[in-house]
């Protein structure tokens, strides 16, 4: 059984672990070997556990778990570049690699753009690199692609792509469509 929550304070090390083995897994046919391996559940810790004491305005952050252990998660904020004209984004959306494919990524996309909406935002915007597969979870839900830019993994350079939805209302339409096929 799944639930989706909000995340507190005491999921770091959990979303750090989701976040590492994902992430890992995502990355390594996409990235150099010497960027992958530098990303360690310990970095990721502090990292998860300085957003975790954020005001949840500022970064929301989403998990869901089955019986108990989070699975996965998302977060995000405000579009952080100013260059597009949306006004949320999202930073990272992670799920287990066992989890994957199983729609549970729609359901924490759901969850984290109704919060969105209630905090005040009317657009999103994602990064995801450029070579990713995963770019096509968007696409399908009506994103438009933005723009594409290099940026730095590790010592290596990559190019990442941005996807924007104009509307969170369109956006949450279409993942109801999704779940209804």
């Amino acid at each position: 059984m799944y639930e989706i929550r909000k995340a507190r304070p005491e999921d770091a090390k959990a979303i750090a672990e989701v976040h590492v083995q994902s992430w890992k897994a995502t990355y390594q046919e996409l990235l150099d070997e010497q960027d992958i391996s530098n990303t360690t559940i310990e970095h990721r810790q502090i990292l998860w556990e300085t957003v975790l004491k954020l005001p949840r305005k500022q970064q929301p952050v989403t998990v869901i778990e089955e019986n108990g252990s989070i699975v996965g998660f998302i977060s995000g904020g405000k579009e952080r570049t100013d260059r597009f004209g949306y006004d949320g984004e999202i930073y990272a959306i992670y799920l287990l690699p066992t989890h994957q494919r199983k729609g549970l990524g729609k359901q924490l996309l759901t969850a984290f753009t109704e919060e969105m909406k209630e905090l005040g935002y009317h657009s999103l915007l994602v990064w995801v690199l450029t070579k990713n597969p995963t770019h096509q979870f968007y696409l399908q839900l009506g994103a438009q692609r933005i723009e594409q830019e290099q940026t730095t993994i590790g010592q290596g350079t990559y190019q990442e792509t941005a996807y924007g939805f104009n509307s969170l209302n369109g956006l949450l339409a279409a993942l109801m469509t999704k779940e209804r096929q």
